[in-house]
């Protein structure tokens, strides 16, 4: 079974596109027969059985995809058949250590030795992705473009992303879109008040949809038809929606794009920098909490920042400390063991951006969807952000977010 389709979701057509229909209750499509047989939903097993698995796993895998696939009350095409243009079709799980079928190196490394899928990925034609000329071109109107990483889950990434998005657009002349690549966990909508709004697609483009007259944002929960649906993608799949992001959205002309990251260093991460890199990313801001077992993944994305060749403009420390909203005294919930992440920049030669404390009335603007740099411009974490936002802009030469005085 190919490991970029174990699960057919949504059901592919015969044209190569992806059809979001109410209609169909599930799918069990094995990889290889995945376009051919997509219709014919007793298929699936017998390409299970083909690839040798046991009928226990079979009768495993038949319980996880039947209530899997979804739909929308309005049907979308939208073509995900062939996300990378060089994408071979596998005819096994890619093995550890695999160089990937588009890498130069397949179907020769050592990785490769043995592996069923080494005739074909050693065939595949290699070269850069004929889409990213028309990426460029699509992204040109944006003055810059920021990864929001960590390595880490839990640490606050997307409620960081949004607070900072709500930060640049305080200022009403500034343009500012999000991108919301964490395919599987895409909490964005809800974060920024949107959930319940979908896409607008048309023959050449997506519109995003705008929170605010200068704040927009794009992420696959728009296309879900119900909040709690999975989104069960192998990596091809999340890359062609990523690609589709970049290079379908009506983004217009932004001052900045920020792209809310999935933890990790794996194929979003990978994606987005490939995509964006002709381009031009202007950098990456890393997000950690105190703890060392936090600056541990934070550490290996350093690293995947400097094989990508990604700048880093900072490292924020976020849940740094409690301050008690009645008399100032901070509390640190989460120790500092090995310094935190002032010593991690320190260490690394990366500007410490500032340290944003913990705060409930946070997670109250998230779960409702409001600004919390609006609502609470005098809290210690507003104050905080802004000076975070400040070091950023100045990073770009900027002047739009001012430190608040009086």
């Amino acid at each position: 079974i190919s490991n970029a389709d174990i699960v057919a979701y949504p059901p592919v057509e015969e044209d190569g596109s992806i059809q979001w229909d109410p209609n169909i209750a599930g799918s069990e499509v094995a990889a290889n027969d995945m376009q051919h047989e997509h219709s014919q939903h007793n298929k699936g097993a017998r390409g299970l059985e083909d690839c040798g698995w046991t009928k226990a796993a079979q009768d495993d895998i038949s319980k996880l995809l039947h209530p899997m696939a979804p739909s929308l009350e309005e049907p979308i095409q939208i073509d995900l058949s062939a996300p990378l243009k060089n994408t071979p079709k596998l005819i096994a799980p890619e093995p550890d250590h695999c160089p990937g079928p588009e890498s130069t190196s397949a179907g020769k490394g050592d990785a490769c030795a043995g592996c069923p899928n080494q005739q074909i990925c050693a065939s595949t034609p290699k070269g850069p992705d004929p889409d990213i000329p028309l990426i460029t071109s699509r992204l040109t109107g944006i003055k810059h473009k920021i990864l929001i990483l960590s390595g880490k889950g839990g640490v606050g990434k997307s409620t960081f992303t949004t607070m900072l998005a709500h930060a640049f657009a305080s200022d009403e002349i500034s343009m500012v879109g999000i991108m919301d690549t964490d395919i599987c966990g895409p909490s964005i909508p809800k974060m920024m008040g949107v959930e319940a709004e979908t896409i607008h697609v048309s023959n050449t483009e997506w519109s995003p949809v705008w929170v605010a007259d200068n704040l927009s944002v794009m992420s696959i929960q728009f296309m879900l038809p119900n909040r709690d649906d999975a989104v069960i993608w192998r990596g091809p799949k999340k890359n062609g929606l990523i690609k589709q992001f970049l290079k379908d959205v009506e983004w217009g002309e932004l001052d900045y794009l920020l792209v809310d990251t999935p933890p990790g260093t794996s194929d979003e991460h990978l994606s987005v920098n490939s995509y964006l890199k002709e381009g031009g990313v202007d950098g990456a801001i890393l997000v950690t909490t105190p703890q060392e077992v936090s600056l541990l993944d934070v550490r290996k994305e350093i690293d995947f920042c400097r094989k990508a060749g990604i700048r880093v403009l900072g490292i924020v420390e976020n849940m740094s400390g409690f301050v008690c909203p009645n008399c100032a005294h901070t509390n640190k919930v989460f120790k500092a063991t090995t310094g935190g992440a002032r010593s991690l920049a320190s260490e690394t030669n990366i500007p410490f951006l500032g340290a944003i404390p913990l705060d409930p009335q946070i997670g109250m603007a998230c779960d409702y969807g409001e600004s919390f740099f609006d609502n609470f411009a005098d809290s210690p974490a507003c104050l905080a952000l802004r000076e975070v936002v400040r070091k950023v802009a100045n990073e770009f030469c900027t002047t739009s977010i001012q430190p608040q005085t009086g």
